[in-house]
């Protein structure tokens, strides 16, 4: 992925907080694999200024990606999601229909390699089709990917998902519905302001090589929709749970 080809949504700007809307295929770190351009680079080259990530997004994931402006910002946010209480919301497209609701506790690596370690996973089903589902995922925890793990956990592995799906539903949703991606969404973010402490709530809409196969499908306009399209009440930030 190019930068000429790559544009970051801003999606919030303050004195010590960024966020951007991370498009599928960008690797957020150089060093996180092999990239000639990272979503680092296209932040920084936007605000003008060095920009400290405090979490991460899968290569292949969209969505939210919150980034500090100052090291101080970057210690008190990064706290925040290694304890736990950075509220996160993901849409997930899965293969088969998953029950109304449920939670996933089972553990699995921090990083690649690692010791498998306490994960919890909570989702909510936001519309079934007649063999796929659109599911809501908030994983209490962040280990090395959580949301795809868990949901191939129960059978239900997310569209798109070369390392936990079926190539033969991903090949089906390329040739019929263009979707070429991975079908995970991070749509929201809840965090505690670095310096007032206030509640700091950031969305981002689904993407349009998202949204165009979800309307093809006949997923519901407010699944992915922000602000006043949208159906289910925003987080709050605080504890997990």
């Amino acid at each position: 992925m190019s930068a000429a080809a790559t544009q970051l949504s801003l999606l919030h700007l303050d004195d010590r907080v960024a966020a951007f809307a991370k498009p599928s295929g960008l690797l957020v770190h150089r060093g996180w694999g092999d990239a000639p351009v990272v979503f680092v680079d296209l932040a920084e080259r936007a605000l003008g200024r060095k920009v400290y990530p405090v979490h991460r997004l899968d290569r292949a994931t969209s969505g939210v990606l919150l980034v500090a402006l100052d090291p101080a910002a970057a210690a008190l946010l990064c706290a925040q999601f290694e304890q736990g209480l950075a509220r996160k919301r993901y849409l997930a497209l899965v293969r088969g229909v998953p029950p109304e609701h449920g939670c996933v506790d089972h553990p699995i690596p921090r990083r690649e390699g690692g010791p498998r370690v306490p994960a919890v996973t909570d989702f909510e089903r936001l519309h079934a089709l007649e063999r796929y589902a659109v599911v809501e995922a908030r994983p209490r925890t962040g280990r090395l990917h959580q949301v795809r793990r868990h949901l191939k956990h129960i059978s239900h592995p997310i569209i798109g998902d070369v390392n936990y799906g079926k190539g033969e539903h991903n090949r089906l949703f390329r040739e019929r519905y263009a979707l070429h991606r991975l079908a995970l969404h991070a749509a929201e973010l809840a965090v505690a302001h670095p310096e007032t402490g206030a509640p700091l709530r950031v969305a981002a809409p689904l993407p349009d090589d998202l949204r165009g196969p979800f309307d093809q499908l006949g997923v519901p306009a407010w699944i992915g929709a922000v602000g006043d399209a949208a159906a289910n009440p925003p987080l709050e930030s605080g504890a997990a749970g």
